[in-house]
């Protein structure tokens, strides 16, 4: 008993880095972006919250269509200013800030591109996610996109096995 106190215990405190979003929240996140890109367009979300240090927390979600309703006509996600100046009103009336974004590809979820060159919130530490196939089902986190801004247009990655080291969407990211 006193081992698996001692793992459960040293897991729970190396999570002082990353995004956490508790999993009833990713859940309702992964379905919404699913309905919203219908399949067969890409789809996005930003995550608002609050962060401490190198964790940041997702409180809420801010989805790209109610911000520009626009955003999907292309088929990729496209965002115009006046959507900016509304999710900066947004965040000030919730007392929040945006800590990530997340957005569906069809396929698997690299980093396009685009993604690597126009980051939706060019901050340094913003947390950019991309889901494969358009979040349908509920994809590993493993096989999740996962990126960490780091200025000039240069970014860590922390996808693949290193996911489970830097997003918190499990079971135990609600007690953190």
């Amino acid at each position: 008993m006193t081992f698996s106190i001692r793992t459960i215990t040293r897991a729970l405190l190396r999570r002082s880095r990353g995004i956490r979003i508790g999993p009833a929240r990713w859940t309702a996140l992964l379905a919404e972006l699913d309905r919203r890109g219908e399949r067969c367009h890409e789809a996005g979300a930003f995550l608002l919250g609050m962060r401490e240090g190198d964790l940041r927390e997702v409180q809420d979600i801010v989805f790209y269509d109610e911000l520009d309703s626009g955003a999907y006509s292309s088929g990729v996600c496209i965002l115009h200013a006046p959507a900016f100046a509304a999710l900066w009103s947004i965040c000030r009336a919730r007392g929040l800030t945006v800590v990530g974004d997340v957005h569906t590809h069809p396929g698997g979820a690299f980093q396009s591109e685009a993604d690597r060159t126009n980051p939706m919130v060019a901050r340094e530490g913003h947390i950019a996610i991309i889901v494969p196939d358009f979040a349908t089902g509920r994809p590993a986190t493993t096989r999740l996109g996962v990126y960490e801004y780091r200025g000039n247009h240069e970014w860590a990655d922390h996808s693949g096995a290193r996911a489970h080291r830097f997003l918190y969407n499990d079971f135990w990211s609600r007690f953190l």
